[in-house]
């Protein structure tokens, strides 16, 4: 699973989280990102939630967002906006229907609600881990030429 936020607060089950409040849940190899908008509900863009069918921007109850797994809030950043403002800003996209996992995913959209930034951590992680394979694979990959084969074959046996 790609951790890339640190998750302060798990939510107990039967607990309501703060209003406008970043809720995480994992899901298989990924985490999944929400918003709280009060009364049990959470606006998330559905994605890939559901199969390889892509899925709008929308309010659903917390337990459909959770799928009976554990939630966090996400709160070591400060939103850059009020709840009411996020939850507004949450629910102005309710029915878009743009989701790209690189480019447009539930984090970008969750980011976007609390401060304003289009990003993904997860999406940069793992870009920057495919960027370090890359490298490491054209380092390992890299033809050596046989007379330089021979010279470090014949530095080592005289050593």
């Amino acid at each position: 699973m790609l951790t890339v936020a640190r998750l302060e607060q798990l939510v107990p089950q039967l607990q309501e989280p703060p209003l406008g409040s970043h809720l995480v849940t994992p899901r298989r190899g990924y985490l999944h990102h929400g918003i709280y908008v009060g009364n049990g509900k959470v606006v998330h863009y559905a994605g890939l939630a559901d199969g390889l069918r892509r899925g709008p921007v929308e309010e659903v109850p917390l337990a459909r967002f959770t799928r009976g797994r554990p939630v966090w809030a996400k709160s070591h950043v400060p939103s850059n906006f009020e709840s009411q403002e996020v939850i507004r800003r949450a629910r102005s996209r309710v029915g878009e229907d743009c989701y790209r996992l690189w480019t447009n995913n539930c984090e970008h959209f969750c980011e976007w609600c609390l401060r304003g930034e289009h990003r993904s951590y997860q999406v940069e992680a793992l870009l920057a881990r495919l960027r370090v394979l890359r490298v490491t694979f054209r380092f390992v990959a890299t033809p050596v030429s046989p007379e330089a084969a021979v010279g470090a074959s014949l530095r080592s046996s005289t050593a």
